[in-house]
């Protein structure tokens, strides 16, 4: 079969899709080039594959383009379809990367037209990393060179785009309620999201069937779309949720295969997270009221003047912000706006010149005397190198810790190939394959192949599928008081403090070691009292939600939502001893709040035990083979250094919070609950119980996720012991693979296989929901982070609360009265406590090695 048979083949079954073909991979974009040269078949089709069809930045195909293209330029080879000055044309659609030195070289050309072309393109590359420093001292003796060094210092690149228009006339897609980012890219599909049109598919299918005809049946009309919704994008920080807005409601980005760019967001509310990834994409996303829209509306949005129109009167007004937006929506995105102004900044240097007037400065809070600073708002400052940070300040502290998953991961990939990146800055960089380990897909198989050797060629560590969730092998990496992020909304350090984002955001922390950030406020959660006989921690983790719904700080209902903490900081003291496991099980919980990042207050030993057990772990990790040994024993020696000279930052007295929420450890007498379907949803036992609406008899357990650890395991091996086989689907899930030795060795896998339990391999499992499932209807207890409508199962009803009480559910089939679990788990416990809530501290166990 010729090339030319094979991808029509390929054209004609992704048609069936509904999607184009996928982008040339670098065996393809070959075969294109050799028909090239030898002037075979249809030139002008193979010309436009080349130009339009091969991804950007250092993608292996766009190697192959730009090995090419350069030959061409070079005169090296000739071709009838491509001359000199075309090739170099083409060569400056490619972003950066591979492209870059090739039009540095023909600056210097003899043919002058090649040389004028490759000046032109230089303009509009703002990826050029260390080649900056080749064309500094190239302007000194070429004037094409100095042209181009004169063009970044004027921002030509940014001003030669158009501004944002005073006026966006657009049709409504409204979706009422709450969008999660389930709804816009659902963990069922997540095998394709790196395919952003075939994944934009699956968008709202569940939660709004027919959405994706509508918006046709409107672009038909001639209108653009808008996306719509009270509340959109809580949930996971998904950059593939944009991505599919995007496909459907964007703009083509010329020469770049399969994505979109623009599109108009508008919600009552929109997740801080979600928002940020917006932005970050070239979208345009609004806070506004929105219940004057519906479905069908003609609108006119004026962004500049804050107001939106339908039938010619003003329906809503708004304020744009942040006050950089109308910059990042012209320069095509929050990331390359900041890339670009750092170039435009250094030329202006280069070149003596003052400061620019060219871009809108983002707004900084006036000065505060006499306030001191959070804890939070410390630990950035010191990324910053400075004492601390005000809300609403925007920074670029220094990232630390960053961390992939695998069903973002591919995104990701592709964002740091587009980014033109062969190293990353970051401290660390580490890639996980836990959403997919249990039940992979060919893709998934492929991708457990591939992404390894993407990440650690750029010093970045990469686990193994069937090491574990992402999270419980992260925060062990994680350095006291520092800043991360990670394309999961559950990167939520224990020690230090993460900012979640999508994986656009996540390639750009990587790739720079920075991260943009508009400091939110901080709501300061209070522990005071002690802990009751038979309470756990996640009582408490739902206890932060109930509290704030009594103080009328938090509603359920998704119209008019209050919600204290969504896109703040939610900061926790008073529970200063805690391990450092259990800390993370309040900080993953911030998620679910909707909460931007939390922060921990803990004592100094603790983290000391921790640290001590994280060096031995890392150390085996290096002596089992994996990599990047460097960057794993850089960090190593930096926990070294912190146990020698520790030092943890502490909220200053009179700092101030948007809210304090005082939780007195004493009341809490009974378990908290969130109700199907909502973790903010929370009652206590006795509540449930007493509610007719709520289902009582439970069908499945699932007993797994990154809000747990080996103690809850072994608490759950005590209660099912000598019990026999309990009449539940019972589900386990442990976290690591650590954990899973560590419990076989104790015997604790032995009860669970008495018990009839369903046991899977170390990862997420029924928490993400995009492998196995529960019974279609089935009423289930979990210990997962979050229990949207069908996440874990069509239909499913899904209560959250601890391993303790997961398991005597799992042992009655239904919930227990108050008395059955204050009398049977303590019961079953009495004497072990210490022995079952004892974490994997590696550094005692003797001669410790890392299973392969």
């Amino acid at each position: 079969m010729s090339f030319f048979q094979a991808y029509e083949a390929e054209v004609n079954e992704r048609a069936k899709l509904g999607v184009p073909p996928l982008p040339l991979d670098a065996k393809k974009t070959a075969e294109v080039v050799e028909l090239l040269k030898k002037e075979e078949g249809d030139q002008a089709f193979l010309k436009s594959l080349l130009a339009n069809r091969v991804p950007p930045g250092v993608d292996e195909a766009a190697y192959v383009k730009a090995a090419f293209l350069n030959d061409v330029a070079q005169k090296k080879v000739t071709c009838k379809a491509i001359s000199p000055v075309y090739a170099i044309e083409l060569l400056g659609t490619m972003f950066g990367g591979y492209n870059v030195q090739p039009l540095v070289d023909a600056l210097s050309s003899k043919d002058d037209a090649v040389a004028r072309a490759s000046c032109n393109a230089l303009k509009n590359i703002v990826l050029v990393y260390s080649s900056f420093n080749d064309i500094e001292t190239l302007a000194k003796t070429n004037a094409y060179a100095k042209e181009v060094l004169l063009s970044w210092a004027n921002a030509e690149w940014f001003t030669i785009k158009p501004s944002i228009p005073e006026k966006i006339t657009v049709a409504v897609l409204k979706v009422a309620g709450e969008t999660n980012t389930d709804d816009l890219s659902p963990a069922s599909e997540a095998f394709t999201r790196s395919d952003i049109p075939l994944h934009a598919n699956a968008m709202l299918v569940k939660r709004l069937p027919g959405s994706i005809e509508k918006i046709k049946e409107l672009i038909a009309k001639g209108y653009e779309v808008a996306y719509v919704g009270d509340v959109v994008g809580t949930g996971s920080s998904r950059k593939s949720g944009i991505n599919s807005i995007q496909w459907f409601m964007g703009r083509e980005i010329p020469n770049v295969p399969n994505k979109k760019t623009g599109g108009l967001i508008l919600g009552s509310t929109i997740a801080p997270i979600f928002f940020n990834t917006a932005e970050d994409s070239g979208a345009l996303p609004i806070e506004v009221n929105v219940e004057g829209l519906e479905t069908g509306d003609l609108i006119d949005v004026y962004p500049l003047a804050g107001k939106i129109e339908k039938n010619g009167k003003v329906v809503a007004t708004f304020k744009l912000s942040p006050n950089t937006l109308a910059d990042e929506y012209r320069a095509g995105g929050r990331i390359p706006l900041i890339i670009g102004r750092g170039l435009t900044s250094k030329a202006r240097a280069s070149l003596g010149l003052g400061a620019e007037t060219i871009f809108a400065k983002p707004e900084q809070p006036a000065e505060q005397k006499g306030v001191g600073y959070t804890l939070a708002q410390k630990m950035v400052g010191r990324a910053c190198g400075v004492e601390g940070v005000r809300p609403h300040m925007y920074v670029e502290p220094q990232t630390l810790t960053v961390g992939s998953q695998d069903t973002t991961g591919p995104m990701t990939r592709d964002e740091i190939k587009e980014l033109a990146a062969l190293g990353f800055s970051a401290d660390l960089v580490m890639q996980s394959f836990c959403h997919t380990a249990a039940y992979p897909k060919p893709s998934d198989v492929k991708l457990h192949h591939t992404l390894p050797a993407f990440i650690t060629s750029r010093s970045g560590v990469s686990l193994k599928a069937g090491d574990g969730v992402i999270h419980s092998w992260l925060n062990r990496m994680v350095l006291p008081d520092s800043v991360g992020t990670g394309g999961d909304s559950h990167t939520r350090f224990p020690i230090g403090i993460s900012f979640p984002a999508g994986s656009g955001l996540v390639a750009f922390a990587a790739v720079t070691g920075s991260m943009p950030l508009n400091m939110p406020e901080s709501v300061l959660v209070r522990f005071k009292g002690e802990m009751q006989p038979g309470i756990t921690l996640r009582d408490l983790v739902n206890a932060i939600p109930y509290y704030a719904i009594k103080k009328g700080l938090l509603t359920v209902p998704k119209k008019n939502k209050k919600n204290i903490f969504a896109g703040k900081v939610l900061e926790i003291e008073g529970l200063p001893k805690l391990k450092v496991e259990q800390a993370f099980e309040l900080s993953d919980a911030s998620a679910e709040r909707s909460a931007a990042a939390c922060a921990v207050a803990l004592d100094v030993e603790p983290i000391v035990e921790y640290l001590k057990s994280n060096i031995t772990l890392l150390e085996s990790m290096i002596k089992a083979g994996y990599a990047d040994a460097k960057t794993l024993q850089r960090r190593a020696d930096k926990m070294k250094a912190w146990i020698k000279e520790p030092n943890l930052l502490k909220a200053d007295a009179n700092a101030q919070y948007s809210e304090i929420i005082e939780i007195n450890l004493n009341e809490i007498k009974e378990p908290i609950l969130a109700c199907p379907n909502d973790p903010d949803d929370v009652a206590t036992l006795s509540e449930v119980l007493a509610d007719a609406n709520r289902p009582k008899k439970i069908d499945e357990v699932f007993v797994g996720s990154c809000m747990t650890n080996i103690g809850h395991y072994r608490a759950l091996g005590e209660v099912l012991q000598g019990e026999g086989k309990v009449p539940t689907t019972l589900w386990i899930a442990p976290p690591t693979k650590m954990d899973k030795d560590q419990l076989t060795a104790e015997g604790y896998y032995s009860i669970f296989g008495t018990s009839g339990a369903r046991i899977e391999i170390p990862g997420c499992s029924l928490c993400m929901g995009n492998q196995a499932n529960v019974k279609e209807g089935a009423v289930v207890f979990s210990t997962s982070t979050r229990n949207f409508d069908n996440r874990m199962g069509p239909n499913s009803k899904v209560y959250l609360g601890s391993a303790e009480l997961a398991a005597l559910c799992a042992l009655l089939g239904r919930l227990p009265s108050v008395e059955e679990y204050m009398s049977l788990v303590p019961k079953k416990l009495a004497g072990k406590t210490d022995k079952v809530y004892k974490y994997l501290n590696f550094n005692l166990i003797e001669n410790y090695e890392l299973a392969n």
